[in-house]
């Protein structure tokens, strides 16, 4: 032990002999961020969990974690800057005004992002993992990201969209997956006035009943105010044209995947009403009717109406002349 420490301190002696002051300093300001980088991974994994307890909701424990983490790296940063001398305790004022002015003039279309965050964060519109849709685009997607400055969409096209913050709160953003995933669809099916309806009506409900996707039956479910039938009904919604328009609603279990929910069930639904002779699908019909006179034009060209015309512009030349 007192070899050791006769050791270390001709090796102290030495470098502080040999080795210039400021590679020193310039040494220990690197391994003091080095220790804060680790201090920093150390804090986010002992205070994940608590956290993540606490809050529950994903976005709001990143920011949190991240937060933390900036902080440690900042303190590692500051004590860093002040061991090389780029920066001293009672400067503390002088910087904060200039960051203020930088803040002010540069930074401010991010401060104002950060602020829209902390808002979004706080009103919870929607949440990582949501599908959500942007309406004045018609993107839809899922939430990948969430933090103070923009939000990250993962599109259906597998393509991403990070949308500033400072935008995404003034536009119209549809949450297709917030509290219930249940979304009811509808489908327009066009029958003959020779069909039977009550039979068109019963084919097409069963055949929806039978997708997996869809909701069979159960309690009604609630909306608001109202309360719809879980199962899937067939109504009686106009008298066209070209015959009784029929409309199909349903309810699909998960908005992930609702293009291919409808595509089943119109597969089933055509395939029950191909089996049948009492239902026919309408479709609009042009019927040309010809009588004792059709085909015959009684059209009489006099040949003084030339001559008259020919008369006429001959005189106006001569009157002009």
């Amino acid at each position: 032990m007192q070899l050791n420490g006769v050791l270390q301190t001709t090796a102290l002696r030495w470098v502080e002999e040999n080795v210039p002051g400021y590679v020193v300093d310039a040494g220990m300001a690197v391994l003091i961020v080095v220790v804060g980088w680790y201090l920093s991974i150390l804090a986010v994994r002992l205070l994940g969990r608590p956290v993540a307890r606490r809050f529950r909701r994903p976005s709001i424990t990143r920011t949190i974690l991240r937060s933390i983490r900036t902080a440690v790296l900042l303190l590692a940063v500051s004590a860093a800057a002040v061991r090389i001398g780029w920066f001293r305790p009672g400067e503390v004022l002088i910087s904060v005004t200039v960051l203020s002015a930088v803040l002010g003039i540069i930074l401010a279309p991010i401060a104002g992002s950060i602020i829209n965050g902390l808002f979004v964060l706080a009103d919870q519109p929607f949440e990582i993992g949501d599908m959500i849709e942007l309406a004045d685009r018609g993107e839809r997607g899922y939430v990948e990201e969430i933090t103070l400055r923009y939000t990250k969409m993962f599109t259906l096209d597998n393509t991403f969209i990070v949308i500033p913050n400072s935008t995404i709160r003034e536009r119209d953003v549809i949450n297709h997956s917030a509290e219930d995933e249940r979304t009811r669809l509808s489908l327009s099916i066009l029958v003959t006035y020779e069909s039977d309806i009550d039979l068109a009506r019963t084919i097409t409900e069963r055949a929806a009943r039978d997708v997996e996707e869809i909701i069979s039956g159960g309690p009604s479910i609630r909306i608001g105010g109202g309360r719809y039938p879980a199962a899937p009904t067939c109504y009686v919604d106009e008298y066209a044209d070209d015959g009784v328009l029929l409309t199909l609603r349903y309810w699909a279990k998960q908005p992930y995947k609702l293009l291919t929910v409808r595509s089943k069930v119109n597969e089933r639904i055509w395939s029950s009403l191909e089996e049948t002779d009492d239902v026919t699908i309408a479709y609009p019909h042009r019927h040309l009717m010809f009588d004792d006179t059709s085909g015959t034009a009684d059209v009489t060209l006099g040949e003084s109406e030339p001559n008259q015309e020919r008369s006429t512009s001959r005189s106006g030349s001569e009157e002009r002349e």
